[in-house]
């Protein structure tokens, strides 16, 4: 992409806007269009179960439990990102499952095959939901441990509920949270979809027509069966972008009053959200946060090719909170952010990288 793309300051509030779609899991690379609706998609695979909330609304989820016979080790909530669903966890729930976790992976609220799909909820609605499903969870499965498993916006959902007092979630992972709020926006973009909001809050333009070279995984494969998938959101409403920077920026605000045991992750290779809006989130971290820093991870970290990394490292937090990651992703995150001039918006490990409003293609050292 070259400099003075999207979001530059000369680019036609359109373009800027459908920047802005490129934000989370719904991202797509120019190569991998969304299908036309009278393309092949994938078999629909129904869920195994579903929550009820409090206003009746149904929550329709997959679940992946450990084999017979293992002893359990807790329970986790998968919370998916942007436009996606329940079947963000195909590769990673099978992997805590065989590790003894049992998983519930629901489609949150106007995503997936909930029956607000494409509308946006707020976001007290959306935690409240996360709560819910906690409470649920818990009286399912008594004194069992409850964690919850946060990718993109559902990390940004996972965080709110995890400042808010009396959360009952005994762990917290936030994956590549969306933490990209109206103060981190470039003030052209922020304002175009404002305008576009309020005079047009039902135009859902396709987002994989911005092009570029952004894509949120170096798995090709997964981002195919994304692209396939009945449940994603191809086109999501100008409202619903509105209320994901709103949730974002309530994430952002949320950072500092993080409680319990949490491990926040980011990846070098991160193109969705910038890095100076993780920066700005990780700057307000509580002490006893743990963060890991992947050098070849990209936005889908339980997506990538050498996800392994990342869910070894998850694994054995959840083990023992105290305990060096095999990885080493907690030492690349002291590294990467000890070394951080954020004041210059540069990331010195990576000189190529500098968030302008633009992406460049980066230029990575090795």
């Amino acid at each position: 992409m070259k400099a003075g793309g999207l979001g530059g300051r000369h680019a036609p509030p359109a373009l800027l806007l459908l920047c802005l779609f490129l934000l989370s899991a719904c991202a797509l690379p120019a190569l991998l269009r969304p299908l036309p609706p009278e393309g092949p998609t994938d078999a629909l695979i129904p869920p195994d179960t579903s929550f009820r909330m409090d206003d009746g609304a149904s929550l329709p989820a997959r679940v992946w439990l450990p084999p017979a016979g293992a002893r359990l080790q807790g329970v986790i909530l998968a919370l998916h990102g942007y436009t996606d669903s329940r079947d963000a966890w195909e590769l990673s729930a099978p992997v805590f499952a065989q590790a003894g976790y049992a998983v519930y992976a629901p489609d949150q609220r106007g995503f997936g095959g909930t029956s607000s799909r494409g509308v946006w909820p707020g976001t007290a609605r959306l935690v409240d939901d996360e709560a819910a499903l906690l409470t649920q969870l818990g009286a399912r499965y008594p004194g069992q441990k409850l964690i919850v498993i946060g990718e993109s916006m559902g990390g940004a959902v996972a965080a709110v509920l995890a400042a808010r007092p009396g959360s009952v979630a005994d762990s917290t992972v936030l994956l590549a949270p969306a933490v990209w709020g109206w103060d981190q926006l470039n003030p052209v973009l922020a304002a175009s979809l404002r305008i576009t909001n309020s005079v047009a809050p039902r135009w859902a333009p396709d987002p994989a027509r911005a092009g570029g070279h952004i894509v949120a995984s170096d798995n090709i494969a997964a981002l195919i069966r994304f692209g396939r998938d009945p449940l994603t959101i191809r086109a999501p409403t100008v409202s619903m972008t509105r209320g994901l920077v709103d949730l974002m920026s309530e994430a952002q605000t949320a950072m500092k009053a993080l409680h319990g045991q949490v491990l926040i992750a980011a990846g070098r290779r991160d193109q969705i959200v910038p890095p100076a809006a993780t920066a700005s989130a990780w700057a307000k971290l509580p002490p006893s946060v743990r963060r890991a820093f992947y050098p070849h991870g990209y936005h889908l970290l339980l997506r990538d090719t050498d996800r392994a990394l990342v869910l070894a490292d998850i694994l054995t937090w959840l083990h023992d909170p105290d305990a060096w990651l095999p990885s080493g992703a907690d030492a690349g995150a002291a590294a990467w952010w000890a070394a951080a001039p954020w004041d210059s918006g540069v990331d010195p490990l990576a000189p190529a990288v500098v968030w302008d409003g633009t992406w460049q293609e980066p230029v990575w050292p090795y």
